[in-house]
C-alpha cells in the first residue's frame, strides 16, 4: 500500500487518534500528488554526521525523517531534540537494530516500545512511523507496529550507502531513482558516514532544480 499522509499525536485534552490498523507489508511509496520525495535518514543519531546532516537540510530549507535508533537516541537526546526543533520527522527504528522477523513478539515490543517510550520522554509525543532494520517485518512485527500506533515505512530507493560505495555511487542511485512518491533510503549512523554527507549535498540541489519536493512522510 501507499502511505497516506496522518498527523501522529493530539492535543491534551483531544480525542485519541484513532487505531492504526495492522498492515501487510510497510509502505514503499508516498500516495502524494505531485512530484514529492521524502528522505529518510536510517541509524543515528550520531554525535558527528547527524548535525552535519542537518545543517545541510538546513541549508537547502527540506525536512527529513529520522529512523533513530534508541541505544542511539538514549546516548544522545539532545540530538533527538534538534532533529525535531527543526522541523524534522523522528521516527522508531528499534533499540538495538535486530532483525525483527527472527524475533520472538515479546521482544519485538521491547525492541519497538522501550524505542517509542523513549521517543515520547524525550519530545513529549510518540512517534508514528516504525522501519524495520533491514526492513524485516513479519505478520507478528506489524501486529506489534500496530498496536504502538505506528505505521511501517519501507522505502522505493535504496543508496546501499551503509555499504560505503563511493559518494558518486550515492549520488546516482538517488538520482537515477528519484520518482513521486518515492521514499529515500540513506543513513545518518551506524559507521562512517562522511559518503552520504557529502553525497546529500550534492543531491539535495540537484533536486530541488528537477522540481521535486521533500517532505515528510507524515
Amino acid at each position: 500500500y501507499r502511505l497516506r499522509p496522518f498527523t501522529p499525536g493530539s492535543a491534551p485534552g483531544a480525542a485519541p487518534p484513532p487505531p492504526v490498523p495492522v498492515r501487510s507489508e510497510a509502505a514503499l511509496t508516498l500516495d502524494l500528488p505531485g512530484k514529492k520525495i521524502a528522505l529518510t535518514l536510517d541509524d543515528g543519531p550520531h554525535p558527528t554526521y547527524t548535525p552535519q546532516v542537518l545543517k545541510l537540510l538546513r541549508k537547502h530549507k527540506v525536512p527529513g525523517t529520522f529512523f533513530v535508533i534508541g541505544e542511539n537516541a538514549h546516548s544522545h537526546p539532545d540530538l533527538v531534540r534538534a532533529i525535531a526543533d527543526e522541523g524534522h520527522l523522528v521516527a522508531n527504528h528499534s533499540w538495538s537494530h535486530p532483525q525483527l522477523d527472527t524475533l520472538s513478539t515479546k521482544r519485538v515490543r521491547r525492541e519497538l516500545g522501550d524505542t517509542s517510550d523513549l521517543i515520547q520522554d524525550i519530545l513529549g509525543a510518540p512517534p508514528g512511523l516504525a522501519r524495520a532494520p533491514y526492513g524485516a517485518w513479519d505478520k507478528d512485527a506489524l501486529t506489534v507496529c500496530a498496536e504502538l500506533g505506528m505505521e511501517p515505512l519501507g522505502w522505493s530507493v535504496d543508496t546501499n550507502d551503509w555499504a560505503r560505495p563511493g559518494t558518486s555511487k550515492i549520488t546516482a542511485s538517488v538520482l537515477d531513482g528519484a520518482h513521486s512518491g518515492a521514499i529515500v533510503l540513506t543513513h545518518d549512523g551506524g559507521g562512517d558516514r562522511s559518503q552520504t554527507v557529502t553525497a546529500l549535498g550534492q543531491v539535495l540541489p540537484k533536486l530541488l532544480d528537477r522540481g521535486y519536493e521533500l517532505v515528510l512522510p507524515a
